[in-house]
């Protein structure tokens, strides 16, 4: 693909997963934190643009070099676009949707079609290298973004980890591996990203297609966080909680989601009820940018298809 197309992509993907409204427990359009607001999330998925782009050269270059691909240097580039954001943004915005949306920008480069997105994602991932690793645990600690390293096997804040990293040759890919029995995103990186592609994105296309964007966005959102208790609310708050959240998502797609009135009166006070409890199911959200941006890829390719 196009890397300014697929740069393209990345942003819109990460402008209309915030603009959903109303997305429970998140900031939207309507609704801010006292941290950060509705605008610091638009910025921030427009400066990674560049970076995407970058990516996506990189997937074009060494497409035909299968032994080439840690030539992508994956966690560089996750390193650069935490970087940029953190130029116009103070907090941490979207470290997991860079982390989920730069491997999927290179694959996109790599891909004439849509069928070799995942593979190409996967070998991607799969031949990163321990600089790759010590690149994403510098970009953990920019982002000051908790959770991923409290654990002794992932100790992002520690030199000598990182010094472990090169003498045991742990790849980036091992060390989401070892992060994915806790966190969602390790484990969506370190499995061929089955909630993007098998959950999130078939929603959001079929819904689209009949109801716009903005309420595709939201019924991604709901499916996902119904079929997947949110990890960034189980760290904080306990496994019993995320499921919880869960269980009321997955009640308000039982009458109908964002769809209909009934599904959508109950999605506000469920979004009040969120926010009041301080609980953000932000893993969602992240899978719900890279569900979007997998479906705009797809919908490229095609219309490419068709032109030629």
């Amino acid at each position: 693909m196009d890397p300014v197309l697929v740069a393209k992509i990345a942003q819109i993907a990460s402008v209309l997963e915030v603009s959903g409204y109303p997305k429970p427990g998140n900031v939207h359009r309507t609704q801010n934190f006292t941290d950060m607001v509705f605008e610091d999330f638009l910025i921030s998925g427009i400066v990674i643009g560049d970076v995407m782009k970058k990516a996506a050269n990189k997937g074009v270059k060494y497409k035909d070099e299968s032994d080439s691909l840690y030539k992508i240097e994956l966690g560089e580039l996750i390193k650069e676009a935490v970087l940029e954001t953190n130029k116009w943004i103070a907090n941490n915005t979207n470290l997991g949707i860079i982390m989920l949306l730069t491997p999927l920008s290179a694959a996109a480069g790599m891909s004439d079609n849509f069928l070799e997105l995942r593979n190409n994602i996967d070998n991607i991932m799969r031949a990163t290298t321990p600089m790759d690793a010590i690149n994403l645990y510098d970009s953990i600690n920019i982002a000051n973004a908790g959770g991923m390293g409290e654990r002794d096997e992932l100790d992002v804040g520690s030199e000598e980890a990182k010094e472990d990293l090169i003498e045991n040759n742990i790849n980036m890919f091992q060390v989401l591996d070892i992060s994915s029995e806790w966190d969602r995103l390790s484990f969506e990186l370190t499995n061929r990203m089955p909630v993007t592609f098998e959950l999130g994105f078939p929603i959001f296309k079929d819904t689209k297609m009949n109801f716009g964007m903005n309420k595709a966005t939201i019924q991604t959102f709901l499916t996902i966080l119904s079929e997947v208790p949110d990890t960034l609310i189980s760290r904080k708050y306990g496994v019993d909680v995320a499921m919880e959240v869960s269980n009321n998502a997955r009640n308000i797609l039982d009458n109908g989601g964002i769809l209909k009135d009934d599904g959508y009166t109950l999605l506000e006070d469920f979004d009040q009820t969120l926010i009041s409890k301080n609980l953000n199911p932000g893993t969602t959200a992240d899978l719900t940018a890279s569900s979007i941006m997998v479906a705009f890829i797809e919908e490229s390719i095609l219309k490419k298809i068709l032109i030629t």
